[in-house]
């Protein structure tokens, strides 16, 4: 039944009230889209209207669209045409369709690990800054790095639990992967079958762009049957101690087809989907407890800061930097050249003395800039206020260099506040993600969504 717009107006306030915080997420997240696509504009109307000489603005432009702006363009739009329920595909974090769920297992995560590593596959690391610059080196020089971290897929709204892979050739840019993620609690797969895990093994065969976003990201081989076939192989072959796997196919589970995942890379299945039962497999040797003992602490302590977290708490400390320069700019001005400023003209000619306009900017900024190395302090301790109030600040931030912008501020003030303002927004998009409010809020990060 239709809804009066009054009662939808109700049903709105009502949402906000439930979880104000999430709803505020929500604005400061529409808002850093907005503000990435405007600075975007910036950089390449800069580009066009300034000639060769900042032919560098070509690369932040690139960078931005690519890893901000069309990411998050992509997350909203999926909201609306992507099917939120199971269909047999992961999802990537933007909320496109990402790469196709061709295995079920039945057992604990412990037998899984167990089985992986026996069959000679390795734990990827996560995501951070660290496992991210050794893969680029790696990737770069072609060095081995066979623990490499592997981007995250999402299934049941929830990111995968782990994932284990096997490097081809000592080459990070080729490998075998597969990522697991526990089903919920009493959920059947369609047709009622089973499954305590599902997982999505694709093969990595080069380094590329993506088709969708622009962004580097592996490319993978659209046989995803052969490297589900290579999974089973290597974890039922004779001498690998995995005796007692049990293998079920469910023929025709899913419509065979040929589509393309979250990368833009094209895959085709039969869509067939084996059932691996680990549950009469031998325990574990002492050398594997150890192994995985070993990779589960370095996993919760690698995950201590989400790279998104610490990305946005280096742009903190950034903006602190450039706004001490921005602050260096306002102090050698005369009193005469502030005077000029647009925005400081209107106080003027009601009175206010120039100098006490320039002093009360210049106690605001320093008041502003020490508040955000406070701030980047209490978020690494997990504050969700300080959160919350780094969003507001950035916020503010952008607003001021934007009412700047239109009431046609100097180009040298506008200059020395770009930069500064580019952090905000990168502020604002990292710090207004599912990944930090998880963070702040203590939850585990598997939980977290797209």
């Amino acid at each position: 039944m239709a809804r009066t717009l009054t009662e939808r107006a109700h049903a709105a306030v009502e949402v906000v009230q439930e979880n104000p915080i999430r709803f505020a997420d929500h604005v400061f997240f529409v808002l850093g889209t907005v503000a990435s696509g405007w600075l975007a504009f910036l950089l390449i109307h800069q580009l066009l209207t300034a000639g060769w000489r900042h032919l560098w603005a070509f690369v932040p432009f690139w960078v931005i669209v690519t890893y901000l702006l069309l990411p998050r363009l992509h997350r909203l739009l999926t909201r609306v045409y992507v099917p939120n329920y199971f269909i047999g595909r992961s999802r990537t974090r933007e909320g496109l369709l990402g790469d196709p769920v061709n295995l079920g297992f039945r057992g604990t995560e412990e037998q899984i690990h167990t089985a992986m590593l026996r069959a000679g596959w390795h734990r990827a690391d996560e995501i951070n800054l660290e496992s991210s610059r050794r893969m680029i080196v790696s990737t770069l020089l072609r060095r081995s790095y066979p623990d490499a971290p592997v981007s995250p897929l999402f299934l049941f709204g929830r990111r995968q639990m782990f994932t284990y892979q096997q490097e081809v050739e000592g080459n990070p840019a080729k490998r075998h992967h597969v990522r697991f993620w526990p089903c919920p609690a009493g959920w059947r797969l369609p047709g009622g079958k089973k499954a305590d895990w599902l997982a999505a093994g694709t093969y990595d065969r080069s380094v590329g762009l993506s088709h969708f976003t622009l962004q580097v990201t592996h490319r993978i081989d659209a046989d995803i049957d052969a490297e589900r076939d290579h999974i089973l192989d290597t974890l039922t072959e004779p001498g690998t101690g995995n005796d007692g796997i049990a293998v079920k196919h469910l023929l025709n589970f899913s419509t065979g087809y040929h589509h393309r995942n979250g990368g833009g890379d094209a895959i085709r299945t039969d869509g067939d989907l084996p059932i691996v039962d680990l549950r009469a497999t031998a325990p574990p040797s002492a050398r594997i407890i150890e192994e995985v003992a070993a990779d589960d602490a370095d996993s919760h302590q690698r995950r201590a800061i989400p790279l998104t977290v610490a990305f946005g708490m280096l742009m903190m400390v950034l903006r602190v930097a450039t706004g001490v320069l921005g602050l260096a700019w306002l102090t050698q001005l005369t009193a005469s050249q502030a005077g000029d400023l647009q925005v400081v003209t209107p106080l003027v000619e009601v009175g206010v003395p120039v100098e006490t306009i320039m002093l009360a900017v210049r106690v605001s900024l320093m008041a502003y800039l020490l508040a955000y190395l406070v701030l980047t302090v209490l978020l690494y301790r997990r504050v969700n206020w300080a959160r919350m109030a780094t969003l507001t600040l950035g916020a503010v931030g952008v607003l001021t260099y934007a009412v700047l912008w239109i009431s046609g501020a100097p180009e040298a003030a506008l200059a020395s506040q770009l930069v500064g303002t580019s952090v905000e927004i990168l502020v604002l998009l990292a710090l207004s993600s599912e990944t930090a409010r998880v963070f702040t809020h203590g939850q585990s990060q598997e939980g977290a969504t797209a």
